[in-house]
C-alpha cells in the first residue's frame, strides 16, 4: 500500500503539470491565429478567403496564401449570403460542447491534487519506514542472519580478555533464566575503549553473528541531521525498533560523534547535538532490567564522552580493547593469512616480534601489502622478503631509488644514519638496531630503525635518557665529520626536545623541580582537546623548567659527541658501507664492526637490487619531487607512553 500512495501521488502531480502545460500551449495557439470579426469581413470583401469552418459562433478558416486563422462571430444573419458571394467554400458543424465530466474536472483538478498531496502528507508524518518525511526515523541497519561472511569470534584474535566479556553477553541473550535465577542483571550497555585499529567493530559484528539474534547498526554521526529535533527523534525511534525485536543488540559505532561532554556548546541546552544525546540518556533510562535489549557503542576518545553517558545504568561494563602484545599480533597474523599462500621462509612469529605497537588493522594492511608485492613480481606465494619490504613500506614509505641525490647529500646522510646506529649499539640497555638505510622513503632521506625485543608499556628514566643520546646521534656526526649543521636533524631535534619536555613537566623526572605536574591541559571539548594549555605555575618555575629541558638535551649531545670521537673508526666504517651497499639489517652491522667486512649475503643482494633497477622501465625512473630538508623521520618507537 506505500508503494500506491506514493505512485497516485505522482501521478496526480503529473497530471496536474500536463493540463497546465496544455492550457498553456493551447491558449497561445489560440492568440497567435486569432483575429477581429471586422478584420475578418474585410478579408472576405477583399476575396482573400478561400474556405472557412462555421461551428457555432466559432470560425476557423484559411487565407489564399494558405494560412490559418481564427475568429468569433455575432449573430449575423448576412454572413453566409456573403460568404457565397465571395465564393468562399463553407463547411459546418455544431457548437463544442464539453461533457460534464470534464468541465467538473477543469475546475476542480486543481483543488483535488491539493487535497490529494495534503492527505499524502499527513499519511507520510503518521507511518514510518521509508517513507518521505521519515527523517525523523532511525538509519540503523538490520544485520541480514543469512549474511554469507558471517563474522565469529573464531575470525577476532588477540584481545581474548575482550571477548570473554562479550561471550558472556551472547551467552545471556541466548539463556536468560541462567543469569536471571540468581537475580543476576545483564549490563545495560557496553562501551568499547581503545585506538583506532584495535577491532571494536569487529567485535560487535562477531557478536552479531554468534548472539543469532537481531542486530541493529548505526553510525553516531547518523543522528546528527540539518533539521532540528531530527537527532532526538531518531533516537526514539531506534529504541522503538530495539524494544519491539527484543532479544537484540543495537550498536553505536563512534559514539563519540553523538556523546560529547555537554555545556562546552556555544549553543547551551539548545545545541542539537546536546538533544540528542539527553533523549540518548534518557532512552537508556527506560530500558527495564531483564528486557533483552543491550546497547554496545565503540569509541576511541572515551576522555570527551559525557559523564552521565558513562555511569552505571547506563553503559555498565567499559571494555578495553587495546593493541595486542607479541601473543596477541602473532594470533592476528595466523586469522589474516587464511587465504593468503605462505613460502616456507615466512616466520610469523618474527613478523609479530618486530611489529611493536601494531594493530590489528596496521598488521592486516601489512599482508596485504605483502601479498600485493609478490603479485607485481609475478611470484606464486609470499615470501619473507616481501614481508620484511612491506613493513619497510609501511612504516617509512616506498623506496625512493629514482630521487637523484648528490655525492654530499649522500655522505651527510650515511653519516647521520651511522651516527643514530652506532651511539645506540655503543649504549647499553637501548633497544637492537633492526636496519639502516640511505635509500630515501617517504620524505626521508634515511632512517634507522630499532625494534624492543619484548613489549613495553612503561619506561624509565635511564631509557629515556639513552633514547634522547641516540637522537642526538645524527647531529653529531655531522658535526663531527663535516664541522657544519644541516636541516636534516630536524625530527630528531623535535623529539628529543618533546620527550625531555614530558620528562620534566609530566613525569617528573627532574631532580631539581621534583615529582611535579607542571602546565594544566584545558579541556575546551567545543573547540578541540588540549587545544591550550594553563600556565599554573610562576615565571622562575618557568625558566627552571627551560633550563632542566635545555640541560637533558645538551648532555645527551655531550653524550653522544664523546661516544662518537672515541669509536671514530667505527663510525668510518659504518658510513662507507652504507655509502656502498645503502641498506645494512642487524647481522650486517654485527658482523662489519667484528670483522671490517659486510657479509657475501648483503653484498649479493646488492648486485641483485642493482641489476633489477637497470632494468626499470624510464617511466619509473623519473625522479619524482625531493624531500624538505630535515624530513628524515625519526626511528619509531621512542615516543614513550605514546600508543
Amino acid at each position: 500500500m506505500n508503494q500506491f500512495y506514493k505512485n497516485l501521488a505522482l501521478w496526480l502531480i503529473i497530471g496536474l503539470i500536463m493540463v497546465g502545460l496544455f492550457q498553456a500551449f493551447n491558449g497561445a495557439r489560440t492568440l497567435d491565429k486569432s483575429i477581429v470579426y471586422s478584420d475578418f469581413m474585410r478579408s472576405v470583401d477583399q476575396g482573400q478567403i478561400s474556405e472557412v469552418l462555421v461551428q457555432g459562433n466559432n470560425i476557423r478558416g484559411r487565407y489564399l496564401n494558405g494560412k490559418i486563422f481564427e475568429t468569433y462571430a455575432p449573430k449575423d444573419p448576412n454572413l453566409i449570403s456573403t460568404l457565397r458571394q465571395k465564393g468562399v467554400r463553407i463547411s459546418a458543424e455544431p457548437a463544442e460542447q464539453n461533457s460534464w465530466y470534464m468541465n467538473l474536472l477543469l475546475s476542480w483538478f486543481p483543488m483535488l491534487v491539493l487535497i490529494g498531496v495534503w492527505i499524502f502528507f499527513m499519511r507520510q508524518m503518521q507511518m514510518g519506514g521509508s517513507k518521505a518525511l521519515s527523517f525523523g526515523k532511525s538509519k540503523a541497519r538490520l544485520v541480514p542472519d543469512d549474511s554469507k561472511k558471517k563474522i565469529t569470534f573464531k575470525d577476532v584474535a588477540g584481545i581474548e580478555e575482550a571477548k570473554s566479556e562479550l561471550e558472556e553477553l551472547v551467552d545471556f541473550l541466548r539463556e536468560p533464566p541462567k543469569f536471571t535465577r540468581l537475580g543476576a542483571r545483564i549490563p545495560k550497555g557496553v562501551l568499547l575503549v581503545g585506538p583506532p585499529g584495535t577491532g571494536k567493530t569487529l567485535l560487535a559484528k562477531a557478536i552479531a553473528g554468534e548472539a543469532d539474534v537481531p542486530f541493529f547498526q548505526i553510525s553516531g554521526s547518523s543522528f546528527v541531521e540539518m533539521f532540528v529535533g531530527v537527532g532526538a527523534s531518531r533516537v526514539r525511534d531506534l529504541f522503538e525498533q530495539g524494544k519491539i525485536n527484543a532479544p537484540c543488540i543495537i550498536f553505536i559505532d563512534e559514539i563519540d560523534a553523538v556523546g560529547r561532554h555537554r555545556g562546552a556548546g556555544l549553543g547551551g541546552g539548545h545545541d542539537e547535538r546536546e538533544q540528542t544525546l539527553n533523549q540518548l540518556l534518557v532512552e537508556m533510562d527506560g530500558f527495564e532490567s531483564n528486557d533483552g535489549v543491550i546497547l554496545v557503542a565503540a569509541t576511541n576518545r572515551p576522555d570527551v564522552l559525557d559523564p552521565a553517558l558513562l555511569r552505571p545504568g547506563r553503559f555498565d561494563r567499559q571494555i578495553v580493547v587495546s593493541l595486542p602484545d607479541i601473543n596477541g599480533r602473532l594470533q592476528i597474523l595466523h586469522v589474516h593469512v587464511k587465504d593468503i599462500p605462505l613460502d616456507d621462509s615466512v616466520d610469523l612469529e618474527l613478523i609479530a616480534r618486530g611489529t611493536p605497537r601494531f594493530s590489528g588493522a596496521d598488521l592486516a594492511n601489512l599482508l596485504n601489502e605483502s601479498a600485493l608485492i609478490a603479485a607485481g613480481l609475478g611470484k606464486n606465494a609470499v615470501e619473507m622478503t616481501d614481508m620484511t619490504e612491506a613493513k619497510d613500506k609501511v612504516l617509512m614509505g616506498k623506496e625512493r631509488r629514482s630521487l637523484v641525490l648528490s655525492e654530499k647529500e649522500k655522505e651527510n646522510t650515511a653519516y647521520h644514519e651511522a651516527g643514530h646506529a652506532l651511539v645506540s649499539l655503543l649504549t647499553p640497555g637501548t633497544d637492537p638496531v633492526e636496519k639502516v638505510t640511505i635509500i630515501p622513503r617517504g620524505f626521508s632521506l634515511g632512517s634507522t630503525w630499532s625494534f624492543p625485543e619484548e613489549d613495553r608499556y612503561s619506561e624509565n628514566r635511564t631509557y629515556l635518557r639513552n633514547q634522547l643520546t641516540i637522537l642526538m646521534g645524527g647531529r653529531v656526526a655531522e658535526m663531527l665529520v663535516f664541522d657544519e649543521m644541516t636541516t636534516g636533524a630536524k625530527q630528531d631535534i623535535q623529539t628529543a626536545t618533546g620527550i625531555a619536555r614530558n620528562m620534566v613537566c609530566e613525569w617528573g623526572m627532574s631532580d631539581e623541580l621534583g615529582p611535579l605536574a607542571y602546565g594544566k591541559k584545558d579541556d575546551q571539548i567545543f573547540l578541540g582537546k588540549d587545544i591550550s594549555q594553563s600556565r599554573d605555575y610562576s615565571d622562575s618555575i618557568a625558566l627552571s623548567i627551560d633550563k632542566e629541558v635545555k640541560d637533558l638535551v645538551t648532555s645527551a649531545y655531550d653524550r653522544a659527541m664523546n661516544l662518537l670521537k672515541d669509536n671514530r673508526d667505527k663510525l668510518d666504517l659504518l658510513a662507507k658501507a652504507l655509502l656502498e651497499y645503502e641498506t645494512l639489517d642487524r647481522d650486517d652491522i654485527n658482523t662489519l664492526l667484528d670483522s671490517g667486512e659486510v657479509p657475501i649475503s648483503r653484498k649479493k643482494k646488492f648486485e641483485a637490487t642493482r641489476k633489477a633497477a637497470s632494468h626499470r622501465p624510464s617511466s619509473e625512473q623519473e625522479a619524482p619531487p625531493r624531500p624538505q630538508e630535515g624530513s628524515r623521520p625519526s626511528p619509531p618507537d621512542l615516543a614513550p607512553g605514546q600508543a
